[in-house]
């Protein structure tokens, strides 16, 4: 309890210190093999960790709240939410976002551009991940949100007070 605790007040502290401006983060050229691998490691580590950390930008206003979805779809990491909660707005207000997740004596920090995409076939995917979900959301209905990462904007770093961190883009 105590670590998820401290990633939650580390989580507030670099949103809002990455608050006051929002400059356009431009996708980097990546190599296409290392890209995936790295992808798949960062999906793994989020799936075994079970739940992450999703910090947003509400205004001047860091906001950070539990979340458990992930899924490779079409060589892109996606998150699922509902449209009307105010995280989805914050979002489509400015996409940037960091996500942190613990896991034994590692932790992982994401950071990048999420994109909506209000296609029914990742919808469909997602909630086929996370069928416990289905009784909330359908990939038919007006509230079920799913977001990629935005390709080229995305650094990903495992930490751990063992080992040096492992630096990944994709």
């Amino acid at each position: 309890m105590k670590q998820h605790l401290a990633l939650l007040t580390l989580l507030a502290l670099v949103a809002l210190c990455g608050c006051r401006t929002v400059a356009t983060i431009q996708p980097a050229t990546l190599n296409p093999e290392e890209s995936a691998m790295s992808m798949q490691k960062t999906y793994q580590f989020l799936k075994d960790a079970g739940h992450y950390y999703l910090a947003t930008v509400d205004q001047d206003q860091p906001r950070v709240r539990p979340f458990g979805t992930a899924l490779i779809y079409e060589g892109k990491l996606y998150i699922q939410t509902g449209r009307r909660k105010n995280v989805a707005k914050q979002l489509l207000a400015n996409g940037k976002c960091e996500i942190c997740a613990m896991k034994g004596d590692e932790w992982i920090r994401i950071s990048g551009v999420l994109v909506d995409d209000n296609r029914r076939e990742p919808k469909a995917a997602m909630l086929d991940a996370h069928p416990s979900l289905k009784g909330m959301y359908s990939p038919d209905d007006d509230n079920t949100m799913v977001l990629y990462f935005q390709p080229g904007t995305v650094t990903s770093t495992i930490w751990s007070f063992s080992h040096d961190p492992i630096v990944m883009r994709f």
